[in-house]
């Protein structure tokens, strides 16, 4: 099987632009003047490690369902292992998100890294794209680089 395969446009599109509250939330952290003046436009929930947070659990339990759908078009031999798996990452925001900030941070941060690690496994068993890992793996390391500042300057 020819791994190898270019990302669909769309795809690479629509996953960049997903980056767009994890990155926003990164500079408002770190630049707490920016930070400032968006959360007097926007409020307090759309800026710093707190949109990044609320976002972050969106999407890791959104992953949970694009698994779920990758494991709907398997056999057998996979489906028992996929279906299980792919209730892992909802389930890990569920269960660890809460506690604080910089807590928060960190259990998304393992979150996504988790997802990393499945991802991987559901395309190796060829239920994924071939180009999902080609998208995957840049996403999810500005997604850990940019909760990082949530993590390390609450």
């Amino acid at each position: 099987m020819d791994r190898t395969r270019t990302i669909p446009r769309h795809a690479l599109w629509l996953g960049a632009a997903g980056l767009l509250p994890f990155v926003w939330g990164a500079l408002t952290t770190l630049a707490p003047d920016l930070g400032d003046r968006a959360r007097d436009i926007v409020g307090p929930r759309m800026v710093g490690p707190y949109v990044q947070l609320f976002y972050g659990m969106v999407i890791l339990s959104f992953m949970s369902g694009v698994l779920w759908g990758f494991t709907a078009k398997s056999d057998g031999r996979h489906a028992r292992w996929a279906y299980a798996a792919s209730t892992l990452p909802a389930l890990w925001v569920f269960f660890t998100t809460g506690g604080g900030v910089d807590r928060a941070s960190w259990a998304l941060i393992a979150g996504f890294a988790g997802l990393l690690a499945l991802d991987r496994a559901y395309w190796k068993a060829g239920l994924a794209p071939d180009w999902w890992m080609a998208l995957r793996v840049p996403l999810t390391l500005i997604v850990i680089l940019c909760l990082l500042t949530g993590a390390e300057f609450p």
